[in-house]
């Protein structure tokens, strides 16, 4: 049976056709067009007209008739499947958090893919495996860089998740989500804060960034105390996959600190920048610390 031009119409209120199996209510795009003020209802109209003449898509039609850009359509089928980014651009966080603000980009479809390979090789939250260091054997390799943004891809699935700066030495994740700092893990692991302390990612729904805090005199000390194996407890209760960000692992021992209380690691290294002997004594001195090195990460920036 051919289907007639109206059949490819839905409502502007996104009710379900009636008699559709499973049906499960759902936001139109042109509601949600109208709610973000890209729309007005008189548009909505003659938007409807057009996709009934045509027998397109609303959003098609919509930007058919010049009434919204591409942009407005992505940003309104976010909303719809429930796939938050900011809109806003880099104006507010770093043009490093590439997944937030361009989730789009090739290179987040590259995150997307380390996302996937750790959810068959490495999440397992029945067996207490939610909790990754993001390690490097050197400096500048992108070790903040992949912390950040694969806690954000990891967010983009619905799941609640923190990332966490434990580089007491050159923290940046404040800097990448553009938080305060006053308060943070380090803050946390001397008494003077609790888990209160992780800040909520405007925009970025079930997403929460613990900066460093200010930079403790004893940066491997406080690591290695047991309040830090209680926070990364408490860590645990709250969120489904906490992400740390750490030193240089050849040049500090806090890595090895740090693994040794998430039991899993992933090891990031930089092409034409990271030495073979370098990654080797990492992986070596990580392991040695009771860490499983859960994959291994090339950066090519």
């Amino acid at each position: 049976m051919l289907a007639k031009p109206t059949d490819n119409v839905l409502p502007i209120d996104g009710a379900a056709p009636r008699g559709a199996p499973g049906a499960m209510p759902a936001r139109h795009i042109g509601a949600i067009l109208v709610d973000e003020g890209k729309l007005t209802s008189a548009d909505a109209e003659q938007v409807l007209a057009r996709q009934r003449e045509l027998g397109w898509r609303f959003g098609e039609a919509a930007i058919e008739l010049n009434l919204i850009t591409d942009a407005d359509l992505r940003q309104a089928l976010a909303k719809q499947y429930e796939f938050p980014y900011l809109v806003s651009g880099p104006d507010g966080v770093s043009k490093e958090l590439i997944a937030a603000w361009d989730p789009f980009n090739q290179v987040v479809e590259e995150l997307r893919g380390v996302r996937t390979q750790l959810l068959i090789r490495w999440y397992n939250p029945d067996a207490g495996r939610k909790t990754l260091a993001v390690c490097s054997p050197g400096p500048r390799e992108g070790r903040s860089f992949i912390a950040a943004n694969l806690a954000v891809v990891f967010s983009q699935l619905g799941s609640r998740t923190l990332v966490v700066d434990a580089d007491f030495r050159a923290p940046r994740q404040q800097a990448i989500f553009n938080v305060p700092d006053r308060f943070g893990l380090s803050s946390l692991l001397s008494g003077r804060a609790d888990l209160s302390a992780a800040v909520p990612v405007t925009g970025m729904t079930g997403l929460a960034v613990l900066p460093a805090g200010p930079l403790p005199p004893n940066p491997l000390e406080l690591l290695s105390r047991p309040a830090f194996g209680g926070f990364l407890a408490r860590a645990q209760a709250e969120y489904d996959v906490i992400i740390l960000d750490t030193p240089p692992a050849t040049e500090y021992a806090d890595a090895q600190s740090i693994t040794f209380r998430t039991g899993d690691a992933l090891l990031v290294s930089r092409k034409d920048h990271t030495r073979v002997q370098d990654t080797e004594r990492a992986v070596r001195e990580l392991s040695d610390a009771s860490g499983r090195i859960v994959g291994t990460l090339m950066n090519a920036f």
